[in-house]
């Protein structure tokens, strides 16, 4: 009998297949077998938007448990988190981790927010973090590149001002994803999606029962030579146009 995959083992095995891959899985193709129809795929907010761009294509696909912020300007009536309540909440997750970034600034400078640089960036490193993910800007991409610290962001800018920390580990929304603590985020180049974390053995069996027909079926597509046979290979798809 196979060993059973730890947790850890399954989040790592995730990263053998792409963003879209998993989206399919979670809630894109409601009525295919494969698909455990999560959420409904146009009403609830899963996975981000166009929005949001990645900073490191190279890097390849990261996989991790959600931790949550919200950032913004000061509040004189209230300065009680800091970063460092950031850091303890990435500590206390299971690892690795994936921190959902809501940025939450006035319109008028909300593009110009360099959030997150070089020493945030070591900072949550040190504690397991591996990736970003954030409906605002941030900068210091060049000096982050060697981390090897994958960041998705609306932008990136030089500088920024005054800002704090408002609330962590609370229920966020960046880039049109909502997001809680402890649920598992899988992002790549194409963008980023969640979904529970008790769902992982499920999601990754599914995945690779979808990969497995993907590639029999193109495989089949690559020897078509007519419209009729393209069809043909086609039949019996849930979301092939008869």
């Amino acid at each position: 009998m196979a060993k059973k995959m730890t947790e850890l083992e399954m989040l790592l095995a995730l990263k053998n297949f792409d963003t879209p891959s998993i989206t399919n899985v979670v809630a894109t193709y409601p009525a295919n077998p494969t698909c455990l129809g999560l959420y409904n795929p146009w009403s609830e907010n899963w996975y981000t938007d166009q929005t949001i761009r990645c900073m490191y294509p190279e890097l390849g696909r990261a996989v991790g448990y959600a931790v949550t912020c919200v950032y913004g300007l000061p509040d004189p009536s209230f300065k009680r988190l800091s970063f460092m309540d950031v850091i303890d909440a990435l500590d206390a997750s299971p690892k690795p981790t994936i921190l959902a970034l809501q940025q939450r600034f006035p319109p008028e400078i909300a593009g110009k927010v360099g959030l997150s640089g070089g020493n945030m960036t070591t900072a949550m490193q040190a504690v397991g973090c591996i990736g970003v993910v954030s409906n605002g800007p941030s900068r210091d991409i060049d000096e982050i590149r060697p981390m090897k610290f994958q960041y998705l962001l609306s932008g990136i800018c030089a500088g920024h001002g005054d800002m704090a920390v408002h609330a962590v580990n609370v229920p966020v929304s960046v880039g049109g994803m909502d997001v809680c603590p402890g649920e598992i985020i899988h992002m790549d180049e194409n963008g980023a999606v969640k979904f529970p974390a008790n769902r992982i053995e499920a999601i990754l069996t599914n995945v690779q029962r979808l990969q497995a027909e993907e590639n029999d079926r193109q495989a089949r597509l690559r020897q078509c030579a007519s419209a009729a046979e393209v069809r043909a290979v086609f039949a019996g798809q849930s979301y092939a146009k008869k």
